[in-house]
């Protein structure tokens, strides 16, 4: 299949528009963007990470559900009072983050230095505004830093040491390192340290790479939102930056089009600007979100051996969960109060939960 660069996609709007210009009124209606869904419903839909579930422990596995289920009730909560899906996205992720079980947050993996470096972006459908942060050490709740970047700053990103000061400038404490210390992942980063056990490291820290989280929601007005937050590849070198915190390639929303949040090997989504492409085609291409997920990340992502999966969801409220791994847990709620999850294993069989206590 010949690969369609986004410049040729770009050219071939305008010329389309152009033509539509001099065709009269009904051929440019036949063209427009999705319409904002009805007010009469709302969608949440969450991710936990792309990757081999098959040596995760089935403890961790149900203790993750768990904790995805509480994360997504109080997303739920918020889009069922009527909030806003930007609130909605920013509460359930940081109870994933709080939680301890994902690599976001709390349960961060550890770089070289064996010091967690945390990422994650933030960005709503309607009028594109967005903000991200990028290798913060002292952030508990880095989703909620980014979204201080989007509303109380003119940038859409701010990294490291100044994205710390900004964050005590708007009253954020910073936490010790040793807040996020974990008994299991210390133990893997410390096999990870030893010459002895490299190629056995190298498996393992493979298998355990599916825990970055992300959601995007559709509130009761038509608006979109995503948000995207995690500590990165484990062993990472100090200083890499992946995919989550950048706007288009991890994390993207727009109301004429579709939100996306990413997992995988960020180094592939930053090429491919993986989120931004897929909703581009749904704009431009007038396909499917399907159709558009699965070019992208069942085709030119598994020809390029790139690892990963998305969640999407567009302005009708058609969601897609597509991964190109063993497994990527998804939770979806809606309007029902049903939370349907799924995906820690391709042949597991969804669990419903209430989306109320």
């Amino acid at each position: 299949m010949k690969v369609i660069r986004l410049s040729t996609i770009c050219g071939f709007a305008l010329v389309l528009g152009l033509a539509l210009a001099n065709h009269g009124r009904s051929a440019r209606a036949a063209k427009s963007p999705l319409p904002a869904q009805s007010s009469a419903s709302f969608v949440l839909v969450a991710h936990s990470g792309a990757g081999d579930y098959s040596k995760t422990p089935p403890a961790m596995i149900e203790a993750r559900r768990a904790a995805m289920v509480k994360a997504i009730q109080s997303g739920y909560a918020i889009l069922s009072h009527g909030g806003s899906s930007l609130d909605a996205v920013e509460a359930t992720i940081r109870v994933m983050e709080d939680a301890g079980l994902f690599d976001a947050g709390r349960g961060a993996y550890y770089d070289r230095d064996g010091i967690p470096e945390l990422d994650a972006s933030i960005m709503e459908g309607q009028t594109l505004a967005a903000g991200s942060v990028a290798s913060v050490k002292h952030i508990a709740n880095p989703i909620h830093l980014a979204r201080l970047v989007m509303e109380k700053t003119p940038h859409v990103m701010l990294v490291g040491d100044g994205a710390e000061r900004f964050a005590q400038s708007q009253g954020v404490e910073l936490v010790s390192p040793f807040y996020f210390y974990d008994q299991r992942i210390w133990e893997m980063y410390q096999r990870a340290k030893s010459e002895d056990e490299k190629k056995k490291t190298s498996e393992l820290l493979r298998d355990q790479e599916h825990g970055t989280v992300g959601v995007v929601a559709l509130d009761e007005s038509g608006n979109l939102a995503a948000g995207t937050s995690t500590g990165g590849t484990a062993l990472k070198m100090p200083g890499r930056v992946g995919d989550s915190p950048i706007i288009g390639a991890g994390t993207y929303a727009n109301n004429q089009s579709c939100g996306v949040s990413g997992t995988g090997v960020g180094e592939f989504y930053i090429r491919n600007i993986v989120a931004a492409d897929i909703c581009e085609r749904v704009r431009y291409l007038h396909v499917s979100l399907e159709q558009a997920a699965n070019d992208v990340v069942m085709k030119e992502l598994v020809e390029q051996q790139g690892e990963g999966g998305i969640i999407a969801l567009d302005p009708h409220g058609n969601v897609v969960t597509t991964f190109n791994t063993n497994g990527m847990m998804t939770g979806t709620v809606r309007a029902d109060g049903k939370i349907t999850l799924k995906g820690w294993s391709k042949a597991a069989e969804p669990m419903i939960f209430p989306a109320s206590d």
